[in-house]
């Protein structure tokens, strides 16, 4: 039996440009989290479904575009979207995709290969690291990089218009905010409505139900700093939630923070291929 791949860390993922990353993630070596890799490129949420659930998702999504920026659907069956990136494939190109059966977790795997069928379509979503290389460009500190931290998520209270069995609450992303940059941080995010655009809410977390900051429901606790304010974001893991309540027979997705990262420009919004 042939050994196996030496994996990878995340300080040596996080210098990679995209074709050695993917060669990385095609061969099983790394399955972490993809915040503050190949900065430039276009980073997207994916979630994989039976064509039966494939209308009223993509209804769901445009009816929650700050969420679920819905930027590309796959043709049935294609685990490709050439209209953002012809190369990029589906099932390898996610460092850690989740399985969903009945809408119940089932397991972690590392390619879906295996799993794929000509009865799945594909979706892809926007994601807020995509528009980080700009914040940090402008100079605004983002602590979960200079921790190697993924970005922590949280369950609101807010609900998504919901379409057919698709419904939930939405999910954010929250990032610590000097009061003094909130304003240049909400003109930046402007320019982003492919990577969930300005901030959902800024401020006292309960407002939007969230009890502890540091106690997320996905990715890593963040500290706050007293000149600081969090901030929070659409996310893309909405769309998990909204899975577990639709229950579909089957579905992928890829694991909160671990990315699908595309040969396409983080700041161009995409053009819907359908």
């Amino acid at each position: 039996m042939a050994a196996a791949a030496a994996q990878i860390s995340y300080s040596e993922m996080q210098i990679l440009p995209l074709l050695k990353l993917r060669d990385a993630l095609r061969s099983n070596r790394y399955t972490g989290h993809t915040a503050g890799m190949c900065p430039g490129n276009l980073q997207c949420n994916l979630v994989v479904l039976p064509n039966s659930f494939a209308a009223d998702f993509q209804n769901f999504c445009d009816r929650n575009p700050k969420p679920c920026p819905l930027l590309a659907v796959s043709k049935p069956g294609q685990p490709y979207l050439p209209s953002l990136d012809a190369d990029a494939d589906l099932r390898r190109d996610v460092p850690s995709y989740h399985l969903y059966r009945d809408g119940q977790f089932e397991r972690a795997v590392c390619d879906i290969m295996s799993l794929w069928q000509d009865e799945h379509t594909a979706f892809a979503i926007g994601c807020s690291f995509s528009f980080e290389r700009a914040l940090a460009a402008a100079g605004i500190p983002l602590r979960h990089h200079a921790l190697q931290r993924n970005v922590p998520m949280y369950q609101t209270t807010m609900q998504c218009v919901p379409s057919g069995m698709f419904s939930g609450p939405v999910v954010v992303s929250m990032r610590p905010i000097r009061a003094k940059d909130v304003t240049q941080v909400v003109r930046i995010c402007e320019a982003y409505p492919h990577a969930h655009g300005t901030p959902i809410h800024i401020g006292d977390p309960a407002k939007i139900g969230i009890a502890d900051l540091t106690a997320p429901d996905w990715g890593d606790a963040t500290p706050i700093d007293e000149s600081e304010v969090p901030v929070f974001w659409g996310c893309g893991v909405t769309t998990q939630i909204a899975l577990k309540n639709a229950k579909p027979e089957f579905a992928i997705t890829h694991a909160p923070g671990a990315m699908l990262i595309l040969n396409a420009d983080d700041e161009r919004v995409p053009t819907r291929n359908q």
